[in-house]
């Protein structure tokens, strides 16, 4: 190791290096790994504990960290690139051949137009449905979609799969479905894959082709795994494994679906699955439905349960060069939509939903474990990934369970009061109330021994889901009862506890606290605390705080055909992975795969529009674009735990509370309409509040007032840019009202990321919550200061996040944010290389 030096002090070399021993480079090692960017206090340390040291200037060492620092920043810039071009060489072959097939069904659909024109005039055109045949299959007549009976021996399920598997994989490289683009996916190196549905088939078809980093195996452990990535999937049971000759398996499935809402019923399969290895490695899982076998296994029809056909579908995985795989996936079904209402038929005729719901899913499943595995093993509030994601997993799987209210699972309906618009299930099995019955850390037993639900599914117009589900979850004090709150969280904390209204309780607000999110962030797994004031001193038993764990998807407004859901179970506050849930929520289906035209920043201000009515004086031109018709379904769902004595009171509570939401969500979506906005003039913004742009220009103009420097880099931007480059800014930038009581108003993301928050929870957040002792002493010395002077710069110190966790920053520069009358609007705080500790 050799190192620059100027001059000759003792123990440096007089030429131009310094030379360090192995021992010296062990020792600078071992303190780069735990800090990369010591303090020079750091640096002299370091010599003083290490005499081997003594002879090396503060400078030279401060050289050798920062040249230390510049090479693991070209390894880590060559392991990227590297994994980049490996990316984009296996994208490029993937491509390669997704052109030489669609070339091949060009070729065929030439021929097939060629051979239509010439007979059209002798014979009539055939009425048998070739459109699923390709290039490999046209000259074999016998494989179709029906098939004669066969025996349903080993021979002839053998028979079976390899006509599977033929079938498969001519419509996963080959031509036997046309296939077109799916709508809003664009293909590239950061894109999930390659996605398609499907055009003029039976039934509905999708397929998807990507890249993943996992090895082959591994891949085709998690895809056969059905229930852990698909949460529609009820269950998978393996009735019976057959070997091969050539090593692979015949599998004999029976598969449930959950229903969706509660106006459809579930559906089931009963499948063969077959998994072999190719000749040149790939290896194949192939499905399909088995339906006309003789003088072998069946499955009878299954009450509650309407027989769906899977036709040939699977997974083709094959090896990539240098790690990882190359995967097709093809989901081909035909749901059986005659046996739901007509309004409801575009969900199961849809290959748009299918492709959304079931192709992409498995895809994102892949890539999320594969992020995963390359990372860290434990992520937010210390949990490891596959723990979060079996969080998600229970919540969504008991918001199915309550929509669907099986009866093998012992749900049973009670009888309305004369009006049939909700529907009330109760459970008392031991197995529902299982994860109930525990003592909690106060000593108070849980002695709730039933569970009720109520359930109820509505017909939405004009108001794109994303945007319905955004507002629900962003101004929850719109829809929910406090006291409902309080009554779930006590129910499952301390047991014994009275109808809500009995106690005094109020919520002033929430505050979002992020917990996980999956790598293209259509999935968000938090929680939520709702923060009690104005308390009764005397109720023991009602929470002071409410928990809740929340999981939420489908807020992308540009994703078609998206299912937007908002779940969520109130939780104890030790939050254990096996914590008991009882989910409740909201789902949202659009009906139509037309794709919506929105505007993302649509609920900011609703709050103030639900109030102003038809007195809206502002046109606004952010809705009027959008005139077409959509339509979608919301199911939604509340479970209870009570006390059997106590079922009728719950019930006409739980039907209320129902009606209530439903009449919630009916005014929400009457102001969301694009019709309604266009005809009451739109959205008011809240006096006193300045729009986003105008504030950065604020902000920026500030600083440059008060400490004669700019802000940012180039300060002679237009206000859009100006936002843009305060918000991607490095250093945590947040501003405060001028208030007794100072809570943030706004923060870049920097400043979202330190705080671990979002923007709506962060109006939540108070300027004194997040120092410790210390800091709130030095703000307070140093704030009239900032109100004299206009600004003040604070030492570096400890805050702490909205989740508690500690954050070491350099120092705080503070100053006042003047409007364009030159008055005070707010204070902004700017922390200087913050990280967490």
């Amino acid at each position: 190791m050799a190192m620059s030096c100027k001059d000759g002090k003792p123990g440096l070399d007089n030429g131009k290096y310094v030379r360090y021993t192995p021992e010296q480079v062990e020792a600078l090692e071992r303190l780069y790994h735990d800090c990369p960017k010591p303090s020079s206090i750091r640096r002299q340390q370091l010599i003083r504990e290490c005499p081997i040291l003594s002879n090396i200037e503060p400078k030279q060492i401060k050289v050798w960290f920062q040249n230390r620092r510049c090479r693991e920043k070209q390894r880590k810039e060559a392991s990227r690139l590297q994994a980049v071009n490996r990316k984009l060489t296996a994208m490029n072959k993937l491509l390669m051949e997704e052109n030489d097939r669609l070339q091949k069904q060009v070729s065929q659909l030439v021929y097939e137009n060629g051979y239509f024109r010439q007979h059209t005039q002798n014979t009539a055109l055939p009425t048998k449905d070739t459109s699923c045949e390709s290039a490999v299959t046209s000259g074999q007549r016998s494989l179709t979609t029906q098939h004669p009976p066969r025996d349903a021996s080993p021979a002839g399920l053998m028979s079976i799969a390899e006509e599977t598997l033929a079938e498969f994989l001519s419509k996963a490289t080959g031509t036997a479905v046309e296939w077109v683009q799916m709508p809003g996916m664009k293909p590239g190196p950061d894109s999930i894959g390659i996605v398609a549905i499907s055009h003029g088939c039976t039934g509905v078809a999708a397929r998807a082709c990507g890249l993943v980093g996992l090895e082959p195996t591994r891949v085709a452990e998690i895809l056969k795994d059905r229930p852990s990535w698909f949460r529609d999937c009820r269950a998978v049971d393996v009735l019976n494994v057959l070997p091969t000759a050539n090593g692979g398996t015949i599998e004999l499935l029976y598969m449930q679906l959950y229903a969706p809402t509660t106006l459809a019923p579930a559906r089931d399969f009963w499948l063969l699955r077959y998994t072999s290895v190719l000749e040149d490695g790939s290896l194949v899982i192939c499905e399909r439905s088995l339906k006309n076998t003789q003088n072998g296994p069946s499955m009878p029809p299954v009450q509650h349960f309407v027989r769906a056909e899977m036709l040939p579908s699977g997974y083709l995985i094959r090896p990539c060069e240098g790690g990882g795989s190359i995967i097709h996936i093809v989901d081909h079904m035909d749901l059986e939509p005659w046996s739901v209402p007509e309004v409801l038929r575009p969900l199961y005729e849809s290959s748009t939903v299918l492709a959304q719901k079931t192709t992409m899913v498995a895809l994102r499943q892949l890539r999320q474990i594969s992020h995963e595995v390359s990372q860290s093993n434990v992520t937010g509030w210390g949990r490891r990934p596959a723990a979060l994601r079996a969080l998600g997993q229970r919540l969504s799987r008991g918001f199915n369970e309550a929509i669907n209210g099986f009866t093998d699972e012992g749900w049973s309906m009670i009888g309305n009061d004369g009006v049939d618009d909700v529907t009330v299930l109760v459970n008392s099995s031991p197995d529902k109330l299982m994860g109930l019955n525990l003592s909690f850390a106060n000593g108070f037993p849980s002695v709730s021994n039933a569970v009720l639900c109520a359930k109820a599914s509505m017909l939405l117009q004009n108001v794109p889901p994303a945007i319905l589900l955004r507002f629900l979850r962003e101004h929850r004090s719109e829809w929910a009862d406090n006291n409902m709150d309080a009554y779930s969280a006590a129910a499952i904390k301390v047991g014994p506890c009275g109808l809500p209204g009995s106690r005094v309780g109020n919520y002033g607000g929430q505050v979002i606290l992020p917990l996980a999110h999956t790598i293209e962030h259509e999935e968000f797994l938090e929680v939520i605390k709702l923060e009690g004031s104005a308390h009764s001193p005397e109720d023991t038993i009602m929470p002071r705080e409410v928990f809740l764990l929340q999981l939420c998807s489908g807020m992308d407004e540009n994703a078609v055909g998206t299912c937007a859901e908002l779940i969520f179970a109130p939780i104890d506050a030790s939050f254990a992975d096996d914590a008991p849930l009882l989910p409740s929520g909201f789902r949202i289906i659009p009906l139509d795969s037309g794709k919506e035209a929105s505007n993302p920043n649509r609920t900011l201000d609703l709050a103030s529009a639900l109030d102003i009515g038809p007195t809206g004086n502002r046109a606004s031109n952010d809705y009027s674009g959008n005139s077409g018709c959509m339509r979608s379904v919301m199911t939604i769902a509340f479970e209870f735990a009570f006390e059997s004595h106590m079922q009728d009171h719950v019930a006409s509570m739980a039907r209320q509370y129902v009606r209530s939401i439903i009449s919630s969500v009916q005014r929400v979506a009457l102001a969301l309409s694009p019709s309604h906005l266009s005809s009451q003039a739109g959205l008011r913004t809240p006096l006193g509040t300045p729009e986003a742009q105008t504030l950065a220009r604020w902000i920026c103009n500030s600083y440059r007032c008060y400490l004669g420097v700019e802000l940012l880099k180039s300060n002679n931007e237009g206000n859009e840019s100006l936002l843009k480059s305060l918000w991607h800014h490095s250093d945590a930038i947040l501003c405060c009202t001028l208030k007794a009581l100072p809570v943030f108003t706004f923060a870049n993301q920097a400043g979202l990321d330190m705080l671990e928050t979002t923007l709506v929870a962060l109006q939540d957040i108070t300027l004194e919550k997040i120092f410790d002792d210390h800091g709130r002493k030095i703000l307070c010395s140093e704030f009239p200061q900032i109100i004299q002077q206009g600004f003040a710069c604070l030492q570096g110190g400890i805050c702490l996040s909205s989740m508690g966790r500690p954050i070491s920053y350099e120092r705080v520069v503070a100053w006042k944010v003047l409007n364009e009358e030159e008055n005070a609007h707010c204070i902004c705080f700017m922390f200087m290389n913050w990280s967490f500790v």
